[in-house]
């Protein structure tokens, strides 16, 4: 049985659930025959860590004591805004020896400081995007995925998405069911693919100030599948065409076009995920009207098709006469 070594980076100020959420994960693998990872995590010092939410851990050590491993995983919170000089310099010295190299939400901003993430493409917290990219200009920053993967570095969106990261890695180590036995005792009902974005439609869109443009909204996430061409949502709204685009542009940040397309993907998905029905009906429920539309749509947004989308998830065996 090949053991991997895994190392959790400690420090003051740490998020508990950067932590916790992928350990959890790597320590449900090993649950399983064949299958182990060596799970260690390390102060500077050694000496224990509070995180962001009052919890106090304590480290298996010190980080000059800690080794080479397989997989270094770097945690975020509110400690990455000022970090110890010290931090930053060991990773600079030792992050380039580790096999794999690994960040969630915030931790991304520990590797770029120490250089580790020059020439890749990286993502994290959504908030925390556009000071990477300004800060470091070297790294390509990806607002949208929940993680991405270059090479043997790995970077996860906020929080939660480093379940997900860790869930993919178990399963590019051990294979898809592993990983979905590990969901699964997690509760984890959904595994997310790592090119869906961070946000819903109804988070990446402000919510419109003026109650009619507001009632539009709530209008087009219940109804996906009506016609919500410029038109017909300016007539709800009692104005032009040509001043509700512009009001509606202005007060969410978004087309109605555009918004438009994020509702019924998120729609799609969800149904995808969700239930068994066949992709003809999902697609005429979320307003695309045939599967060939609802295709193009999940390989323009996700870059991958409705039945590859609905594999990567926990779903229950489609039913007899529902193939997707």
């Amino acid at each position: 049985m090949k053991q991997r070594s895994v190392l959790v980076v400690l420090f003051d100020d740490v998020l508990s659930l950067d932590v916790s959420g992928p350990m959890e994960v790597f320590a449900g693998a090993s649950r399983t025959p064949g299958v182990s990872y060596e799970l260690r995590t390390a102060s500077l010092s050694g000496a224990p860590v509070r995180c962001s939410s009052g919890l106090t851990l304590v480290p298996d050590g010190a980080l000059v004591d800690a080794g080479v491993p397989d997989m270094l995983l770097v945690p975020g919170g509110p400690g990455t805004r000022t970090p110890d000089p010290a931090l930053i310099d060991w990773l600079r010295a030792n992050a380039p020896r580790a096999g794999q190299l690994v960040s969630v939400c915030s931790g991304a901003l520990l590797l770029a400081g120490s250089g580790q993430l020059d020439g890749h493409r990286v993502t994290t917290h959504w908030s925390l995007c556009e000071a990477l990219a300004r800060d470091h200009p070297a790294v390509e920053v990806d607002p949208e995925p929940i993680f991405v993967r270059d090479g043997r570095l790995a970077t996860s969106a906020g929080v939660t998405a480093g379940i997900d990261l860790a869930l993919a890695l178990v399963e590019e180590d051990h294979g898809r069911e592993v990983a979905l036995t590990v969901a699964r005792h997690l509760v984890v009902f959904l595994r997310r693919p790592g090119n869906q974005a961070q946000f819903s439609a109804q988070l990446t869109a402000q919510t419109a100030v003026r109650e009619p443009l507001r009632d539009v909204q709530h209008w087009i996430t219940q109804h996906p599948d009506a016609d919500l061409c410029v038109e017909a949502l300016a007539a709800r709204a009692r104005l032009s065409p040509r001043h509700f685009t512009r009001a509606f542009r202005a007060e969410t940040g978004l087309t109605p076009g555009r918004y438009v397309e994020r509702v019924r993907l998120e729609q799609a998905r969800r149904l995808l995920e969700d239930t068994t029905d066949g992709v003809a009906g999902i697609s005429r429920a979320s307003g695309y009207g045939t599967p060939e539309a609802m295709r193009r749509a999940f390989v323009k947004a996700l870059g991958t098709a409705p039945a590859e989308y609905r594999r990567r998830f926990n779903s229950p065996p489609v039913q007899s006469g529902h193939r997707p």
